[in-house]
């Protein structure tokens, strides 16, 4: 029996050896593949130093010897692994695209100039060259980022392997203390056996018959108290095994599922935007030489503003999926014998557990808020790099203004980019503002790291502790799982997730800038999605205690998790078609008999939530959202391209429909006497003033108050107020006074806690108190 157990072990261990061996040959893969990638770039951006060197050098030269040197290189790459990529798929890095159609460009040139090759000599290889610096100098910074990351991830599966061992260990002794107590009680009871009271036995036998049963009774009671004190030791040991096992599987899942594609982000920091410059400045120099030549440059201009740091972070991971693909999940292994694969919460560890639960519950809130500080200088930081790197100075129209001569551009050249004297200084503050974001950046993913592991064993105890083991809460969550991405909810015209949703944006998100454009908190998302999963409605308080964005994004989940989109994929084609319609008003009235034949159901859908985003659209000059910015948002999301057609070439259409849609939601969708069902309406905050005469067109003098809505007036009930206005205000419906900041109001009296009855203008409605400043009472 123990050597089988012994044997079990070392399969184990091995196991686990073997997994964590796979893990380190991928980590070390990953440093390799970010060397690849940069070496790469360095590479890309050499060829195109010597490419526009060269082409300076023969720009006075004829068309002949361009067509020469596009040859030449295209020759370089037609042996390339991108290039027979490109072949293949037409799918390349969109700098390697941006390369590719320069030099199909430039066997269109047919005439060179002085201006020309002063520019590539004095600007764009300069440039490349810079981009080149910053490439290896953000290469190092991220792989030191990455080599720690690496290392903390290796700290976490050593602590698991510590764990499992520790586990075993102790399991192993408590078995073994089981056995040794089964031998002396068989011991106890041979010996009581023997003890039959004979009377011809001398009492000097007696006395040692029971002085022997005595000292067994004192062996039994040894290895009880052994038993049990093993016995516990190897609960807590398995407990802290099953608390690591699920930290560690949250590192490594958030490891391969999140830092990595942060740091192929940090490795392309500033590159796509530079290269942008760079090229531009190229496409600049020769759209003034040669009007001609607009339309070849043309495309290579919709290649540079394709540069995509996200779609080639994708593309750049596809290229290795054996590198950047996450591991298997780590599974419990137990003991041999040992069927509990659960904390357990006996007695003897129910209130350390309970303690561990409140202070993981203290710890996570301190270390979540610093981490959100950290994030968000983090983010400013990075805001403050992209801004460096996207300058806009890549125009070089005012060296053609004059004279083409060699002293013309000589002469004007002294006020481009790379003449100011500024420049050093300019890239000075740049390495130290990477300095600076490369530190946050660090720091907010060992926080993030620390609050990943903390997390996971905080709701392993919290299930435990609350949940208390019941299969059928299990069972019941993955019946329910999912359950939102029905049309219908719970037999509701309107699924409770997306009414729910808008009805908390339109109360606390409408001047939310950058809202369904900026992701929230991924933790939040989760939560309050699991919330409506689990048949709850978390935004049902009236207190605005959810970040916007998390909100925006449960919503953009729920479309986005629909099983047949909220436009029927038959329907895409016959959409589409209507964009060949320039008259906006027409082309509305065809996607109106379009939709007419979609189901009843999924048309109250439509129209309660393109109601909703015209309403949010109406609030761009705060959220910064119109309707064509909510167009891209949602157009993905709503309107899928189907895989047999050209992604790219449809998704602008497809944002042209949706931005029609929300626009003149009205004339397309029926109303409420046509489509019986839930209409969206812009009041929802539920108090008295939504409620009040003012929902009608018409005067405060036409109103009745005996009958109508409760008032909330001041001591002086009847003398108007006057008030001042603390901030400009746009009116939401007619019964909403507007006014701008400084403007006087009169007041009348309190409507709710939140809005008085007043006049502005020689109009009455309501005025927001938020928005006011009360004077004193006026005669």
């Amino acid at each position: 029996m123990s050597s089988s157990r012994f044997k079990k072990d070392k399969e184990i261990i091995a196991e686990y050896e073997s997994q964590v061996k796979e893990i380190r040959a991928q980590l070390v893969e990953q440093q390799k593949c970010l060397d690849q990638q940069t070496e790469m770039r360095v590479q890309l951006l050499q060829d195109l130093q010597d490419f526009f060197r060269k082409k300076a050098e023969i720009e006075m030269e004829y068309s002949r010897n361009l067509e020469k040197l596009a040859e030449r290189f295209m020759a370089k790459t037609r042996s390339t692994k991108d290039h027979q990529q490109y072949k293949k798929d037409q799918n390349l890095l969109s700098p390697v695209n941006c390369w590719y159609l320069l030099l199909n460009q430039v066997r269109r040139e047919s005439k060179d100039h002085a201006t020309l090759s002063d520019i590539y000599l004095n600007n764009v290889i300069m440039r490349f060259m810079h981009i080149s610096e910053d490439s290896a100098r953000l290469l190092k910074k991220s792989k030191e980022i990455a080599f720690q990351l690496q290392e903390d991830l290796m700290k976490v599966l050593n602590e698991l392997y510590t764990a499992m061992k520790t586990y075993h260990m102790y399991h192993s002794e408590s078995i073994s203390a089981e056995g040794k107590l089964k031998e002396a009680e068989k011991q106890e009871e041979k010996q009581i056996s023997r003890a039959d009271p004979v009377f011809s036995i001398r009492m000097e036998d007696k006395y040692q018959r029971r002085s022997s049963v005595k000292k067994i009774e004192k062996i039994k009671e040894k290895r009880q108290a052994k038993y049990l004190e093993n016995k516990l030791k190897s609960i807590k040991a398995r407990n802290e095994y099953l608390l690591t096992l699920e930290a560690s599987n949250s590192s490594v899942f958030k490891y391969y599922i999140h830092d990595l594609s942060d740091l192929i982000d940090c490795c392309d920091l500033g590159y796509h935007a530079s290269l942008n410059r760079s090229l531009r400045t190229y496409l600049s120099a020769e759209y003034n030489l040669e009007t001609s030549r607009h339309e070849g440059l043309d495309i290579i201009e919709n290649a540079v503003d394709s540069l995509d740091p996200r779609s080639d972070r994708q593309r750049f991971m596809e290229m290795y999926p054996t590198a950047f693909c996450p591991p298997a999940k780590f599974e419990f292994q137990p003991h041999m014998g040992d069927e509990v694969c659960q904390i357990s919460v006996q007695p003897p560890v129910n209130g350390e557990l309970i303690l561990r639960f409140q202070q993981l519950q203290s710890r996570l809130a301190t270390l979540n808020i610093e981490n959100e500080e950290i994030k968000k200088t983090s983010e400013a930081t990075l805001t403050t790099i992209q801004d460096m790197v996207t300058i806009d100075d890549y125009d070089v129209s005012e060296c053609f203004n004059h004279s083409r001569s060699t002293e013309s551009v000589k002469s004007t050249m002294s006020e481009t980019y790379l003449s100011k004297p500024s420049i050093a200084k300019r890239r000075a503050n740049q390495q130290e503002t990477e300095q600076f974001y490369f530190m946050k950046f660090r720091e907010c993913l060992e926080g993030s790291n620390l609050i990943t592991k903390l997390q996971a064993k905080h709701d392993v105890l919290k299930r435990t502790l609350g949940e208390g083991h019941r299969a059928d809460y299990m069972t019941t969550s993955r019946g329910r799982r999912n359950s939102h991405v029905r049309h219908q909810d719970s037999g509701q015209a309107i699924p409770r997730v997306v009414e729910s949703c808008i009805r908390y944006i339109n109360l606390y998100g409408l001047q939310h800038q950058g809202i369904f454009r900026v992701s929230g908190s991924q933790l939040e998302v989760n939560d309050i999605k699991n919330s409506f999963e689990r048949g709850n409605d978390p935004l049902t308080d009236e207190e605005n205690n959810h970040d916007i964005n998390s909100v925006a994004g449960v919503l953009k989940l729920y479309f986005r998790g629909l099983e047949n989109p909220l436009f029927p994929k038959e329907r895409f084609n016959d959409l589409l078609s209507c964009i060949r319609i320039e008259n906006l008003y027409e082309r509305a009235l065809c996607i109106r008999m379009i939709l007419l034949t979609i189901p009843r159901s999924v048309l109250i859908v439509m129209r309660y939530l393109f109601a909703f985003l015209n309403h949010l659209s109406q609030y761009s000059d705060e959220n910064m959202m119109d309707s064509y910015n909510l167009a891209i948002c949602f157009g993905p999301t709503l309107m899928p391209t189907p895989d047999s057609q050209d992604q790219v070439s449809c998704q602008a259409h497809v944002n042209e429909i949706v931005k029609t849609i929300i626009i003149h939601h009205e004339t397309i969708f029926p109303d409420a006497k046509e489509l019986n069902g839930p209409v969206y309406e812009k009041c929802m905050a539920g108090g008295d003033y939504c409620e009040s005469p003012y929902s009608e067109h018409g005067a405060v003098e036409d109103v009745d108050n005996e009958g109508g809505m409760e008032t909330h007036t001041s001591e002086d009930e009847g003398e108007p107020m006057e008030a001042i206005a603390k901030f400009d205000y746009i009116g939401r419906s007619s019964r909403e006074l507007s006014f701008k900041k400084g403007a006087s109001l009169l007041l009348y009296q309190r409507a709710s806690e939140d809005w008085w009855e007043g006049r502005h203008n020689g109009l009455d409605g309501l005025v927001p108190h938020q928005y006011i400043v009360v004077q004193d009472i006026t005669g």
